[in-house]
């Protein structure tokens, strides 16, 4: 795979994707944790000490280099973070990216989740080389398949950990292979509805 150190803000027919600042920790920091988006997360903390940290971190990793990196989604008319995504090469699975996603509850139901996921896909394989896309959610998580589904990744495994406290949880793993991406769509193909999405 490759890596990526001259990155441009991707731009999709509503949204714009570029690399996520310290600036953008409030508001990352104030929907992250609304108990809707968190129920189905896996971060460690929300607060926004803890998002300034890590969005920092992240600023100064390349695409491509072992680690997340963070895209802020913007509305490409009003110029309003809605969300974000980010993707990481995977640590055991060489060629493999993993890919996540979270939508502030105001823009969620609009399609920009599947629509930022798809252009965030295209750039894995497109940019970064990636054989594989991947994306993790909790098996609860419904409107996260949904997102997954529509961005062209298949359901490839159910699966079940326990966490320290004795808790026992299930997931769900998305992929998409560079060799069965989909045909390019159509002229006027717009984006599909979805709702809550979760980071992988």
């Amino acid at each position: 795979m490759r890596v990526d150190t001259d990155f441009e803000p991707i731009e999709t027919e509503r949204l714009l994707l570029r690399r996520s600042t310290v600036d953008d920790a409030e508001a990352i920091a104030a929907y992250r944790a609304d108990p809707e988006v968190a129920r189905y997360q896996g971060w460690d903390r929300v607060d926004l000490e803890s998002v300034r940290t890590s969005m920092a971190e992240m600023a100064g990793r390349d695409p491509g280099e072992p680690g997340w990196v963070q895209f802020s989604v913007e509305e490409q008319t009003t110029g309003r973070l809605v969300g974000d995504v980010g993707l990481s090469p995977d640590e055991e699975e060489p060629g493999v990216i993993k890919v996540g996603y979270t939508m502030a509850p105001r823009a969620q139901g609009k399609g920009y989740a599947t629509e930022a996921v798809r252009a965030l896909v295209d750039y894995a394989f497109d940019t970064l080389g990636a054989d594989t896309v991947i994306a993790y959610a909790s098996a609860e998580n419904l409107p996260s398949h949904r997102v997954a589904e529509k961005a062209g990744l298949r359901l490839v495994r159910r699966f079940e950990g326990r966490s320290d406290d004795g808790t026992t949880w299930r997931g769900v793993r998305y992929q998409l292979d560079h060799t069965d991406r989909p045909r390019p769509r159509p002229p006027g193909d717009g984006p599909t509805e979805d709702s809550i999405p979760r980071e992988g």
